[in-house]
């Protein structure tokens, strides 16, 4: 059982890195002016990492996520599809970014888990901290070309952190 609230919480997190890390994607200077902070991360995402457990060896996930543009330029939803051999979640949200902070909420639809995100753009991604009643975990999330990596480290928790690389395709 606690091995299926892990995964169920570091696919929550995952999704909320996810998220994060796809705002920060660099646009050229020539289209700055109309490019929205969402425009890099809008599409379909796939990839794969391990999830780390305190009381067994880490497992192998495989996700895949698609941002879809909000009415408002400076808001992203997103829908995540994440799972091991041992069970899977899904994780809808929405993300608005406000002068370099973000900020947003998620649901796992099959668990019953949500929670809150913040976080600070930073120049090579972001710094995040999900809280939530379940879990509590700082991510950090790098962007490069049509990679997102992310790292993810549990407090006060059996999970001992996600690592994931998603390529968008």
């Amino acid at each position: 059982m606690q091995s299926n609230t892990f995964r169920k919480l570091a696919g929550s997190l995952l999704f909320a890195a996810t998220c994060a890390v796809t705002t920060i994607a660099p646009i050229p200077s020539a289209i700055a002016v109309t490019a929205g902070p969402f425009d890099a991360a809008l599409g379909r995402w796939i990839g794969q990492g391990m999830l780390g457990l305190k009381a067994s060896a880490p497992e192998r996930v495989k996700c895949r996520a698609t941002y879809i543009q909000s009415d408002a330029p400076n808001e992203m939803k997103q829908t995540i599809r994440c799972a091991t051999s041992g069970g899977s979640i899904e994780v809808v949200s929405n993300l608005i970014e406000s002068g370099g902070k973000l900020t947003g909420h998620w649901k796992e639809t099959i668990h019953n888990f949500e929670g809150d995100l913040t976080g600070d753009v930073t120049p090579k991604g972001f710094k995040i901290v999900v809280q939530s009643k379940d879990v509590t975990a700082n991510m950090d999330i790098i962007i490069m070309g049509t990679k997102q990596v992310v790292e993810i480290q549990f407090i006060n928790s059996s999970l001992i952190g996600l690592s994931l690389i998603m390529a968008k395709g």
